[in-house]
């Protein structure tokens, strides 16, 4: 007697790989990419290569973030040391032979042109997050010290290049995993009032501090000339100060209800800098006003209310650890990028998340959202 076994079907083998997939977050994402290609239409709309080139980064993105999110937490954990290691390994490499562009020695040639510093926003809460779980039930302020060495050697050497967004980024990201897993208040709460002290100290004295011929031996100068222009845009409106004082008078113009889709004038007649990069909030803000930049703002919320809540839900220390310090450093990306357009922080180069033009950024990005849907995927298996 012969049995007959019936083929599954190609979208019955199929189904299991989107079975589980975080539609909350994935319809949070497709908004802010929908809002990225519009933007990304009007503000480039002179160079239609942009637009076109920003939604292949985006389905590159999307391809890297379905792969990812087939990855269950524990193999993901198991590539924690050696991405590690790789990146701490290449950032070496960068600061002995890197290539040089504008003064910043960010990036290697290995044939292709890469920027190892990318590498770190993914593999340092990796690290962190295997480092606390593989310490788990057996915390003491030695564990937390480590943790603190390992954020600490990229973070210097990102610096060093130098590259202050990256190296906020990956802090970021760090500071988080350090944060949730259990870091007490008391060590927390010292360096947040030093650091509250010295920023009120600077802006009291600023006109001595940002004075000619004055230097701060703690910073590049061209950071200290970032942070003095922040805090007097007017020095020198022409030279370091134009971006700040375009990008405010972009985001004015747009009133409530923004100039309208491919009105705004600003961007449009090259007033505001980097218009389909960094400071493409301006762009957007100046044609969709008051109202587009709080559904904007309102979307990266929902965004990251949702990597919380796969953070709170999540099975394993590891996994709540990561998913926690993945979706600060979204919020890290948004809320620095918005600042720094709006003029209240200094401009560094951080891109707004699905929103300005860049394919190393989208790929990260893509990497991160990739992993919150895998750890959200596990959790949905566990309870079932």
């Amino acid at each position: 007697m012969s049995a007959v076994f019936d083929k599954p079907s190609l979208w019955q083998r199929a189904t299991p790989m989107f079975r589980g997939f975080d539609g909350p977050l994935a319809f949070a994402v497709f908004l802010l990419a929908c809002a990225g290609l519009v933007t990304m239409y009007s503000s480039g709309y002179d160079n239609g290569a942009r637009f076109y080139d920003h939604g292949r980064n985006m389905l590159i993105a999307g391809s890297i973030m379905f792969v990812v999110a087939q990855i269950p937490p524990q193999r993901l954990a198991s590539l924690a040391v050696p991405l590690y290691t790789l990146g701490v390994a290449l950032l070496i490499a960068v600061a002995i032979f890197g290539v040089t562009k504008k003064g910043a020695r960010r990036w290697l040639n290995l044939g292709v042109t890469i920027q190892p510093s990318e590498i770190l926003k993914i593999a340092m809460p990796l690290m962190l997050a295997w480092w606390f779980q593989k310490r788990e039930g057996q915390l003491r302020p030695l564990d937390f010290l480590v943790g603190g060495v390992l954020l600490a050697v990229p973070a210097a050497l990102i610096m060093r290049q130098p590259d202050l967004g990256t190296a906020l980024l990956v802090l970021t990201a760090g500071v988080a995993v350090i944060f949730f897993a259990g870091l007490s208040w008391k060590l927390i709460l010292p360096p947040v009032l030093l650091g509250l002290v010295a920023i009120t100290l600077v802006v009291a004295f600023e006109p001595r501090l940002c004075a000619d011929g004055v230097r701060w031996a703690v910073l590049h100068d061209y950071q200290q000339q970032r942070i003095c222009t922040l805090l007097d845009p007017t020095r020198d409106p022409l030279g370091k100060g134009f971006h700040i004082i375009q990008g405010m008078i972009a985001i004015g113009s747009g009133g409530v209800w923004g100039k309208g889709f491919m009105q705004g004038t600003q961007a449009h007649l090259d007033f505001v800098p980097e218009r389909t990069t960094d400071f493409i909030f301006a762009a957007f803000a100046e044609e969709f006003g008051l109202l587009g930049n709080l559904l904007l703002i309102a979307g990266f919320v929902f965004l990251v209310l949702r990597g919380l809540m796969i953070a709170l839900e999540a099975p394993t220390l590891f996994s709540r650890l990561l998913a926690g310090s993945i979706t600060f450093m979204f919020f890290a990306y948004a809320f620095v990028n918005m600042g720094m357009v709006s003029g209240i922080l200094p401009v560094v180069g951080v891109p707004l998340p699905f929103i300005s033009y860049g394919g190393t950024a989208m790929v990260t990005l893509g990497m991160g959202i990739g992993i919150l849907m895998s750890i959200s995927k596990s959790k949905r298996l566990v309870q079932t």
